[in-house]
């Protein structure tokens, strides 16, 4: 048997170009309408996120802007706390009462600072600070670094400490105690 088409012999060529054709001008449409679609999701979800980390930023503010209140609020209370010493040291030590009346008025001035301005002045404030004075900046996160490092170190459990032979603590009661000479 031998291969025959049954279209015709002519037919064949011209039929296989037009679909190739076809074929060429659907896959390219449908690449471009594929693309398109993925850069309209694309920017969906650019947006989304856009308006979900705003969303959150607003939400952080918030919650510091009354950080800062109670921050204020304490530290007025402290500064007043202190103007009370200060009273009550001024008959047995009026120059320690003065620098300690000098001290709550420094407080009393900072929470007044405080207490008016918002998140983003706070940073601004910061920012500023550490382009003016970045040493002194360095040193304060130093030394806030050390006080944690010494709070964690002092809070965490303290093991037992365990001899190296202990059957010989237990078989003699007060073991390991001076008794002094």
């Amino acid at each position: 048997m031998d291969n025959q088409n049954t279209d015709g012999p002519s037919s064949k060529p011209r039929d296989r170009e037009g679909a190739t054709k076809d074929l060429g001008s659907a896959m390219s449409s449908a690449a471009s309408r594929a693309s398109d679609l993925a850069q309209d999701v694309a920017g969906r979800a650019k947006q989304t996120a856009s308006d979900a980390a705003s969303t959150i930023a607003d939400q952080v503010k918030e919650v510091l802007g009354r950080q800062i209140g109670s921050g204020v609020e304490v530290v007025g209370k402290l500064a007043s706390s202190t103007n009370r010493a200060a009273d009550d040291l001024e008959q047995s030590a009026p120059v320690v009462a003065g620098m300690v009346r000098s001290v709550a008025q420094r407080m009393d001035g900072y929470a007044n600072g405080l207490r008016d301005q918002s998140v983003d002045d706070l940073v601004r404030a910061a920012s500023d600070l550490t382009r003016r004075q970045p040493a002194l900046v360095f040193g304060l996160a130093a030394f806030a670094g050390f006080l944690v490092f010494r709070t964690v170190k002092n809070a965490a459990p303290t093991r037992r400490s365990f001899s190296r032979y202990p059957y010989q603590e237990r078989a003699r009661p007060g073991a390991g105690e001076f008794h002094g000479a």
